[in-house]
């Protein structure tokens, strides 16, 4: 069975956050880290623009690699 990788995820629940890194002046990226198999991704200044999903695992590692 294949995994339609362009089905888009149910994000009506998501409960969005900024790093606490951001300042609080609305300028970053937020995250919504409760929905089951993805990191979804957006601009905090467009809420309502696209979201960009990324699996848990590369959210990871891209994290790390931050550090």
């Amino acid at each position: 069975m294949s995994r339609d990788r362009t089905a888009e995820p149910d994000l009506a629940g998501a409960i969005w956050r900024a790093s606490s890194y951001s300042g609080g002046q609305g300028e970053c990226v937020e995250i919504a880290d409760n929905i089951p198999g993805i990191v979804p991704v957006r601009d905090s200044k467009w809420p309502g623009g696209p979201v960009i999903g990324f699996g848990r695992e590369a959210w990871g590692d891209f994290i790390e690699s931050l550090r």
